[in-house]
């Protein structure tokens, strides 16, 4: 007499249809979608390339995030066959018209010969610290992995760069770069939160690396303890995906800006005063072709039009909207995901709590960008 479990396995190989690995491979070149079922645990060992992972345990609850499509053929693989049929069962019952099981499972993939790859994960301890991410199809593991292999350059670890780099470090991007040649002064705490009491006197870069490590200590801190000129940015610069300018004067922005245009990298562009800020994304290599910083001000302002802000003053908390504002556009950016603020500068009034956005042209007779 059939135990439950072999004759409900029985019934399931009647209702869906099972293949070969080698007709799997010749389907998933075709375009086939071969969903590997396994857990994480069993998919660290390998998994046939191009496969789109998704345990088992989440099919029914993530299933129509990876596949939209419930006309699109899919294979279902697990460890040695049996749960891919369950899987397939639950996938037909979601509306899925076209579902075969592979048969044997990744054991048999494998011992035929057949390509794999041991992909790279997440370990226990990152799964949990970015579980919030790893919940949302726009990041998900593929774009958590990204994040931690991304490198950013912020300029300044002051009022801007303070808010930026510790959320960066929070939302896992594994390098930070951080370009500061100052130390931590008393009236720096006001706004510039990497910083503290205990910290005053030392060198920005390594009060900013203590702080970034004692929220998330894999992250990786370069410190550039210098001050940017013409000498060092451009071997500066190189390696990192993008730049997030937090600096407060004219002259290092125009250098941050025309180096982000010689390396093709967008420059994540933020700036205070007293109560007011804005942000935007100057790239003009990418493909919406935005504007660069010298085509919204290609002169610098006299000293009496911009102040600084130990000259005017600064709301404390304002930069932390702002550096905020740039951490969301430098993810999006490493992301893919959404539309960055290219061609657009986005006005922040605190006063009226009013947000605007301007639209912005090149200016294709720009010094920087114009022959680009």
């Amino acid at each position: 007499m059939l135990k439950r479990k072999d004759q409900r396995l029985a019934e399931l190989k009647a209702l869906i249809p099972e293949i070969s690995p080698a007709d799997g491979l010749a389907l998933q070149q075709d375009g086939v979608v071969l969903l590997d079922v396994r857990e994480v645990g069993e998919i660290a060992q390998g998994s046939p390339v191009g496969a789109t992972w998704l345990g088992r345990s989440f099919l029914e609850l993530e299933v129509e995030e990876k596949l939209p499509d419930s006309e699109r053929p899919v294979m279902v693989m697990c460890g040695s066959g049996q749960r891919a049929l369950f899987a397939a069962e639950a996938l037909q019952k979601l509306g899925y018209t076209d579902v075969r099981s592979v048969a044997g499972g990744f054991e048999r993939w494998k011992n035929e010969g057949l390509a794999f790859e041991i992909p790279k994960g997440l370990d226990a301890t990152a799964r949990e610290r970015y579980s919030r991410h790893l919940r949302m199809p726009e990041v998900g593991e593929a774009g958590q992995l990204h994040l931690l292999e991304s490198k950013v350059l912020l300029i300044g670890a002051g009022g801007l760069g303070s808010p930026a780099a510790l959320y960066l470090a929070a939302a896992g991007v594994g390098t930070l770069g951080i370009v500061d040649h100052d130390v931590v002064d008393r009236s720096n705490l006001q706004r510039q939160i990497l910083h503290t009491e205990a910290r005053i006197g030392l060198s920005k870069v390594s009060s900013a690396h203590a702080a970034i490590n004692a929220l998330n200590p894999a992250i990786r801190v370069v410190e550039h303890e210098l001050h940017l000129d013409s000498d060092n940015v451009d071997k500066l610069f190189s390696g990192y995906d993008l730049v997030i300018d937090g600096s407060d004067n004219f002259p290092t922005r125009y250098l941050v800006n025309d180096a982000c245009v010689r390396h093709g990298i967008p420059n994540v562009y933020g700036a205070v005063y007293r109560f007011e800020g804005q942000v935007s994304v100057f790239w003009p290599a990418s493909e919406q072709r935005g504007p660069c910083y010298r085509c919204l001000y290609p002169d610098p302002p006299s000293a009496e039009m911009a102040p600084s802000c130990a000259e005017a003053g600064v709301l404390g908390v304002l930069p932390g909207v702002i550096g905020l504002l740039q951490a969301v556009e430098a993810i999006k950016l490493l992301l893919k995901v959404g539309q960055p603020l290219v061609g657009k500068l986005l006005y922040y009034d605190a006063l009226s709590t009013d947000f605007s956005i301007l639209k912005l042209a090149s200016n294709p007779d720009c010094p920087s960008c114009g022959k680009i």
